[in-house]
């Protein structure tokens, strides 16, 4: 069994209820979730003229392969009517890969830890919630000093 935490991030049609679809679906088909951060409103990141986003991150455990996980992923965006239009544009249900275990994994179709991860703040704010002391097998840093030294300043609230 790994430990896998993954971001889920939606900014189309009943967003809480696509979050929750996402996280029935994960547990269904990928393994148990240990932990459920906050559901954080944030503003969009690298493609801003669109609508706002609520993202959570949640902790799995999981026996799947990163490649078969991933696979297991982009199958159920689809379910959720992920449809891919353009980088960083709007979606019903985006589902990331952020870390797995203490691996670091480059592959055509999968990097992890999440190339990004480091740089948003809609995905280290809700990190920080369930994977505070964790380790970044690359830059070998925590969540937390990640977060602290994190140069993104978009706006990032707590979801009522």
């Amino acid at each position: 069994m790994e430990k896998v935490f993954l971001l889920l991030g939606t900014n189309l049609g009943d967003r809480a209820a696509n979050l929750s679809s996402a996280r029935n679906l994960i547990a269904f088909r990928t393994g148990q979730i240990m932990a459920t951060s906050a559901i954080y409103e944030t503003a969009p990141w690298g493609k801003i003229d669109q609508p706002g986003f609520l993202n959570q991150c949640i902790e799995i455990l999981t026996m799947h392969a990163p490649e078969e996980l991933l696979r297991i992923l982009q199958k159920i965006e689809k379910e959720i009517g992920r449809e891919t239009t353009e980088k960083w544009g709007p979606r019903l249900i985006d589902i990331d890969i952020l870390f797995y275990g203490d691996r670091s994994i480059t592959l055509e179709q999968l990097t992890i830890p999440h190339p990004y991860l480091h740089q948003r703040r809609f995905t280290l704010l809700p990190l920080a919630e369930i994977a505070t002391n964790i380790k970044h097998p690359v830059l070998n840093k925590t969540v937390k000093q990640l977060l602290k030294a994190c140069d993104d300043n978009s706006d990032v609230q707590r979801y009522n």
